[in-house]
């Protein structure tokens, strides 16, 4: 039996048994491998971190996605940063009242490879006439975009090392505020609370992000191939509050059928623990 080990905190490991290695690479962002078992499915990771996996992947995707068309149903322009396993812009495609998706992805290699080997998340999302794929560093794309460009902003990033490093700058996020439209909404891969590393990097986001938009907020959702399996995202808008705006009548109305999300777990995902509401406080 063969075992895929990654390191969680200094005195944590997290192991899966896979059947085979399918797949190995290294681009020029970062190393690429796929594998395959029984318990999750076809998997890949970067830099040796899990990254999507068969099974878990509708957790993370309806997650990032979701809520922010329940706050705002009227949502047409959406930009994708990162996304490269391509689930997060099958997820927005969904909705038939969008008119463009723009998905700015650094390393094609990732995408390709996705549509070869992990086509649940992949497939189809090239052929959507509506889809504009670019494969380009995020930050910059975002630097050159004119104002007020998009309904919709979804950071679907690594975490902040690497390649991923950009998109947790206070630089980053003033940029993605100039371009969203006045009632636009920011989504960001906000880390985890549990492990020290990923809490500091929460903290630090949450502060980076309060600090430019007027009604930010943070959710949780439950990923059990991620470190710890408690994980966030951040949510941020110039005018939209995700509890008060919820639309949920407008955003059943859409039929779609989702495995994780539903407008009574929106609200229940903003009730963040008292360990997560007092690490944001202090990180502030």
């Amino acid at each position: 039996m063969n075992w895929y080990t990654e390191q969680w905190s200094k005195d944590c490991r997290f192991s899966i048994a896979y059947d085979k290695a399918l797949y190995s690479e290294k681009s020029p962002f970062q190393q690429i491998d796929f594998y395959q078992g029984t318990e999750f499915g076809t998997f890949f990771t970067l830099d040796g971190l899990m990254m999507v996996n068969e099974k878990d992947e509708f957790i993370y995707h309806d997650m990032i996605v979701h809520p922010a068309f329940a706050t705002n149903p009227n949502i047409k322009s959406v930009l994708i940063i990162g996304g490269g396993d391509g689930g997060t812009a099958r997820e927005v495609l969904r909705y038939p009242t969008v008119e463009e998706v723009v998905m700015v992805e650094i390393d094609e290699r990732v995408f390709r490879l996705c549509q070869e080997y992990l086509p649940l998340t992949a497939k189809g999302v090239e052929e959507d006439n509506r889809m504009n794929l670019i494969f380009d560093d995020g930050l910059a794309y975002v630097k050159n975009a004119k104002n007020e460009s998009f309904d919709l902003i979804l950071v679907d990033s690594t975490d902040p090392i690497s390649v991923g490093e950009g998109l947790f700058t206070t630089a980053f996020y003033k940029e993605c505020y100039r371009v969203l439209k006045e009632d636009g909404i920011l989504i960001n891969q906000h880390e985890s609370p549990y492990f020290s590393e990923y809490a500091t990097n929460m903290k630090k986001a949450h502060k980076k992000i309060k600090d430019i938009f007027p009604i930010t907020n943070v959710y949780q959702y439950h990923m059990p191939t991620y470190p710890s399996g408690h994980w966030l995202f951040g949510f941020a808008s110039k005018t939209l509050d995700p509890i008060k705006d919820l639309k949920k009548e407008a955003w059943t109305d859409f039929g779609l059928q989702t495995k994780y999300y539903n407008t009574d777990l929106h609200v229940g995902a903003f009730n963040l623990p008292n360990y997560v509401r007092e690490a944001l406080i202090r990180g502030e």
